[in-house]
């Protein structure tokens, strides 16, 4: 297929999936007059938000968090933010050496944007900080152990130890930011005992660890995924088996329901809802699932629902949609199914040289307005935002 051909078949495709605008339609602020940019055009280094399940941008819409790198692979550097009109940028927090270039220093808003929270590596020793923003004190929580997702508005950050090896560390903990307090609440022998089948299935006698919580909206939940690490290099695809996703209910203290696959989860904000590939959204009451009509299937596709619930924003190689496989494009959809606008296409084969590529993981801002991602079209992995045309 010629590049012309495929660029033509790209424009029916969105064409006939974005029907006349209307005064109802949840899409229509995003079908025309949106302004796509890189946050930092002038950055001569990588400026890289760290994933779908948090937004770059402060609870109060004034401050964009980042990781910043100037190695190639992009895997050591600075936690810094921005301030979106003035452009005034801190420093938060200095040498830091992270997993890798995909979710970085998995860096995200605590504290109703009061801190900053992150995890990486210095001197050997994996820790846990949260970062004052006004002051920009920094304070080392938690230390052997890695950051699940929190919540911008909430004090409190789910702990895991390190998948490759994590030690003593194989329980799920959560850490109050506020008090500096860490309390197990779900061990890994419960997970154990909760489904003996599953875990012998899928690792044998292989010793296992809690890996990768994410704390629902209102914190009363949690969804994880479990790991068997090699006890190897953290920076490797060898670093650990890892599958499944287990819901638990904090406020219960019971699990809810196992699914056997892990796609790219997050949470919906109806704080109950689970958001998954292919337009799948999972009760998580009872495991059941749904797919909303009329919605292709997307290759990399890491979906988050906007704050009012109208949307979807995902990712996906643009060959599933007549281009290349090298180029990305953000997807926002209908959250009722059926319709889908291409928000932005571009090449993403270059960026940093991690052993584990970036991805674009786009997510909503708190007001729903912009739209931030990683784009990876030149020497360095660029934060971008798209923002929606004015009502």
């Amino acid at each position: 297929m010629t590049r012309w051909l495929a660029s033509f078949l790209l424009v029916v495709a969105a064409v006939a999936a974005s029907p006349a605008r209307s005064d109802d339609d949840p899409l229509a602020a995003w079908r025309s007059g949106v302004r796509v940019r890189p946050v930092f055009a002038e950055a001569a280094e990588h400026t890289i938000h760290s994933y779908f399940n948090t937004c770059p941008e402060s609870p109060d819409g004034k401050w964009v968090l980042f990781f910043t790198s100037s190695k190639a692979d992009g895997q050591f550097g600075e936690v810094r933010i921005r301030h979106r009109v003035s452009g005034d940028e801190r420093v938060l927090a200095k040498e830091i050496s992270v997993e890798d270039a995909h979710r970085v220093a998995c860096q995200q808003w605590v504290s109703k944007g009061r801190r900053v929270v992150f995890h990486g590596e210095r001197n050997g020793e994996w820790f846990v900080a949260a970062v004052d923003v006004d002051s920009a004190t920094e304070r080392v929580l938690a230390r052997g152990r890695l950051a699940g997702w929190g919540q911008p508005q909430a004090d409190f950050v789910p702990l895991y130890g390190p998948h490759w090896n994590p030690g003593p560390h194989r329980d799920l903990e959560l850490l109050n930011v506020e008090s500096g307090e860490i309390r197990t609440v779900v061990t890994n022998d419960a997970v154990k005992a909760a489904y003996p089948e599953w875990l012998a299935k899928s690792y044998g006698d292989k010793p296992t660890s809690i890996f990768f919580p994410v704390l629902s909206p209102d914190q009363s939940r949690v969804f994880f995924k479990m790991a068997s690490g090699s006890g190897g290099d953290a920076r490797s695809t060898a670093a650990s088996q890892r599958q499944g996703l287990i819901c638990y209910s904090l406020a219960d203290q019971r699990f809810l329901f196992l699914r056997e696959r892990w796609g790219h989860p997050a949470w919906h904000p109806d704080q109950k809802t689970i958001v998954e590939t292919a337009y799948t959204l999972i009760d998580s009451d009872t495991g059941k699932e749904r797919r909303l009509p009329g919605l292709p299937v997307f290759r990399g596709d890491h979906p988050s629902a906007s704050p009012d619930s109208k949307l979807i924003v995902t990712d996906t190689t643009m060959d599933k949609l007549g281009g290349e496989a090298t180029e990305w494009g953000v997807i926002v959809a209908n959250a009722s199914g059926s319709d889908y606008v291409l928000l932005h296409r571009f090449d993403n084969s270059r960026g940093a040289r991690s052993w584990r590529r970036s991805h674009p993981h786009p997510v909503f801002s708190p007001d729903g307005r912009r739209i931030y991602f990683n784009v990876s079209s030149g020497p360095w992995t660029q934060l971008f935002v798209a923002e929606a045309a004015e009502k």
